[in-house]
């Protein structure tokens, strides 16, 4: 990487762009040919009673009649322009449709990704300095058995307490009526989903740390520094977790798109109005421009999170570049 950066970069960013062109084929192929009839998208309980000729008038007007590469071509000329079409549901175009949800996405998986990564390294070096006594215990029982909990049924369950019984809390929406603006009132209804999203991915993350901090407690410099009297806090913070810092950074990296998906689970369940709920939507009544770019967006986060994921493990560890290299020059000799 050091003698060559442009054609290490170089061979990342066509990594990126091919992944971002098969991705792109599959949505638009899949999608128009899973069934379903679009035009009810559109027009609504009108397409019953359209006939045959009004039909096939309607898909010309929207494009669907070509056969589907001349489609995905067009649509791709379209997307260079800027121009991704218009909603059939919401008969806008579609970036003004996903502009006026996507805030309340970023609020609700942005906020959720910091607690579950704060409150994971926290519950991680908490069970490593307990190893093995009863907080620990306690804490990975209570951690697998929450973590093995489906999302929806969390869902549903915190939504039939606090909602439909206790009535403490609301069970659907991201503000009340009126009250947009309403601090306050956004984070009363944030509650609930943002409770769902860290408790479904707190412990997957925190056993991981817990796990990494414990093969540090075991290293070799650590009987070293036991030797030279230093003490279990300071071997734990200022060399163990220090040395699992970047490690962590690289989870983080990974784990956006695995957060990112919970909370759109968790959106459709809880009506909250964000880019899941409007990915259910959109599939459901086969609303393709609306769809295609929802799922691009959440494609080429996974992607570009994945390659940023992998060069901070080769910074980390230089003996994954290094092993690359060997295989490149075994296949070249080949």
């Amino acid at each position: 990487m050091r003698k060559n950066p442009f054609a290490y970069y170089g061979k990342k960013l066509l990594v990126f762009l091919v992944s971002v062109f098969i991705l792109s084929v599959a949505v638009f192929y899949i999608s128009r040919l899973a069934p379903g009839d679009p035009l009810m998208s559109y027009y609504g309980e009108r397409t019953e009673k359209m006939s045959v000729a009004e039909k096939n008038a309607a898909r010309e007007k929207l494009g669907l009649n070509d056969p589907i590469h001349i489609q995905y071509i067009r649509w791709v000329e379209n997307a260079a322009k800027g121009d991704f079409g218009i909603s059939f549901q919401y008969k806008q175009d579609v970036m003004e449709v996903i502009g006026s949800r996507i805030g309340n996405t970023l609020l609700l998986g942005g906020i959720g990704f910091v607690l579950t990564f704060a409150g994971a390294l926290l519950l991680g070096v908490l069970c490593a300095w307990f190893e093995d006594k009863w907080i620990d215990k306690i804490l990975c029982k209570v951690g697998t058995l929450l973590s093995c909990i489906p999302e929806f049924w969390l869902s549903l369950m915190l939504i039939l307490v606090f909602a439909v019984t206790l009535h403490w809390l609301p069970s659907s929406g991201a503000y009340d009526v009126g009250h947009q603006n309403d601090t306050l009132n956004r984070i009363v209804h944030l509650i609930l989903p943002m409770t769902v999203v860290v408790l479904q991915h707190l412990w997957y993350y925190a056993y991981m740390i817990r796990n990494k901090l414990l093969e540090e407690t075991r290293a070799d410099y650590v009987l070293l520094g036991k030797s030279k009297g230093l003490s279990k806090k300071e071997i734990m913070f200022k060399h163990c977790l220090r040395n699992i810092l970047p490690s962590y950074i690289s989870i983080m990296a990974i784990s956006v798109p695995h957060v990112v998906g919970g909370t759109y689970i968790v959106e459709t369940v809880f009506s909250y109005p964000g880019i899941g709920a409007l990915s259910y939507e959109s599939a459901r009544f086969h609303d393709y421009n609306l769809l295609m770019v929802l799922c691009m967006m959440t494609g080429v986060l996974v992607i570009l999170c994945n390659l940023i994921g992998g060069i901070i493990n080769e910074k980390i560890d230089p003996r994954i570049k290094a092993n690359e290299v060997v295989e490149t020059s075994e296949v070249s000799k080949v």
